[in-house]
């Protein structure tokens, strides 16, 4: 099922709620519908609750593609990829965005909010949205990825 390519969905805990209304912000600016599943505040809260409604929509086909942000990306990168057809890429560069896109297929883009700016945060969501995957031998490499189907 080829999801509405204008629809993303956003997911934070409490450490990335900043960014991700500049995320926002952007994303409406280059024509994407954002589906906001991350909380608006910097009370604490348990990123498991914001992530997995990211990564379902991606893994239902509701939407193109997810941006997750947590302090260090690693978790909602872990929990992101629980989900089938999901392939979550945790970045912190601009070179890590572009393979992630063009050798993984990355459908999901975490982010480490207390590791890099908001600038960077910015720059990352922009080359995520507009790098393609390179198909090819990567192609292969992905569909082994699955449970089952590349053992």
């Amino acid at each position: 099922m080829e999801a509405n390519r204008k629809k993303i969905a956003i997911g934070n805990d409490h450490a990335g709620t900043e960014y991700k209304f500049h995320i926002m912000d952007l994303l409406r600016e280059m024509g994407y519908e954002v589906i906001n599943y991350g909380t608006d505040t910097t009370d604490s809260v348990d990123y498991p609750d914001h992530i997995h409604p990211v990564a379902r929509a991606v893994e239902n086909g509701e939407v193109w593609r997810g941006i997750i942000l947590c302090g260090s990306g690693n978790g909602a990168a872990i929990t992101a990829n629980k989900h089938q057809g999901v392939r979550a890429a945790l970045c912190w560069s601009r070179e890590l965005v572009e393979l992630a896109r063009l050798h993984n297929d990355a459908n999901i883009l975490s982010l480490p909010a207390r590791f890099i700016s908001r600038y960077q945060a910015l720059e990352y969501v922009k080359v995520f949205l507009q790098t393609p995957f390179e198909g090819g031998r990567h192609e292969r490499r992905i569909k082994k990825i699955p449970v089952g189907e590349g053992e």
